[in-house]
């Protein structure tokens, strides 16, 4: 199926994640400060792919600069698969697992002497800086999924919060309320509105299965707000929004918490979720699947 292999078996999906954990334990890429804004820095910059999967490339072939799939490389850059190539797995969504390529096992066969990358790949990193149009845009996305999304007159001090305003017993019932200082620059809130969002669906808000938010053990406040800000840090640079947070999760060397102690997969799944509702993904194509 044109690399792509589709799994049914939900306890095989299990046994993914728990494979996944063990090789990030194992990996110890992540480990330390420094590595893991190293990290988040990769899964910044590769923009076609979601968060998660970019991490999963890092873990596969450190160093790796820009990978995507065999169809996407022939049609948007006119570049082949070289023959000992070796294909590099990520996860797809519902399932399929595909696989995709990094640049140094492609060529142009035009001009198969010359290695390097692309010029127009750099075009696919960012989406570019977020207008006050797109914000209002946001609104709509949102309310779909019951979550309120207001602008309040506060000082520079406050720039928002997420709360829940209706926590009935069925998901379905539940209603959240984000608030953003509408004093604010436009790129400053769309932080504050990815911070929230990535409270929301790292599940410090508890759990709801119509968003994805997973059940969690309680964290510390220190470790919520570290979570919250790596996925707020991915979905800006991602989106070409710079941020200040690299100054906050320094508090990692300050405040004594370790890089370690956090859960790297959930914090780039949730990264994904907001960049899903929000409408902001941009991935690497796959040939259309074949129908049984």
């Amino acid at each position: 199926m044109n690399g792509v292999r589709q799994i049914t078996d939900g306890d095989e999906l299990g046994a993914t994640r728990a494979l996944l954990d063990q090789l990030l334990a194992d990996s110890k890429i992540y480990k330390s400060t420094d590595d893991y804004k190293s990290l988040l820095a990769f899964i910044a910059r590769l923009r076609n792919v979601a968060p998660f999967n970019a991490m999963l490339l890092q873990l596969q072939k450190p160093g790796l600069t820009y990978a995507a799939s065999a169809y996407d490389w022939a049609k948007r850059f006119n570049r082949e698969i070289k023959e000992d190539a070796r294909p590099l797995l990520i996860l797809w969504p519902f399932g399929p697992v595909a696989t995709v390529y990094d640049v140094l096992d492609t060529f142009d066969p035009l001009n198969p002497e010359v290695d390097g990358l692309p010029a127009n790949i750099s075009t696919f990193f960012a989406a570019g800086e977020i207008t006050e149009r797109q914000m209002k845009g946001f609104r709509g996305k949102l309310v779909k999924k019951r979550i309120d999304l207001r602008w309040v007159d506060e000082g520079d001090a406050s720039a928002g919060r997420i709360l829940v305003k209706s926590d009935g017993k069925d998901d379905k019932d539940k209603h959240y309320i984000i608030k953003l200082n509408h004093n604010h620059t436009t790129a400053t809130q769309f932080t504050t509105l990815a911070h929230e969002l990535g409270h929301l669906f790292l599940g410090h808000l508890g759990p709801n299965k119509l968003l994805s938010a997973p059940m969690r053990r309680r964290l510390s406040k220190a470790d919520e707000e570290i979570e919250a800000e790596s996925v707020a840090y991915l979905v800006c640079e991602r989106n070409g929004v710079k941020t200040k947070s690299e100054s906050y999760l320094a508090n990692f060397a300050t405040g004594g918490l370790s890089a370690a102690d956090l859960d790297l997969y959930r914090i780039t799944h949730a990264a994904g979720h907001v960049e899903s509702i929000l409408g902001l993904t941009k991935h690497t194509q796959f040939p259309p699947r074949s129908r049984r």
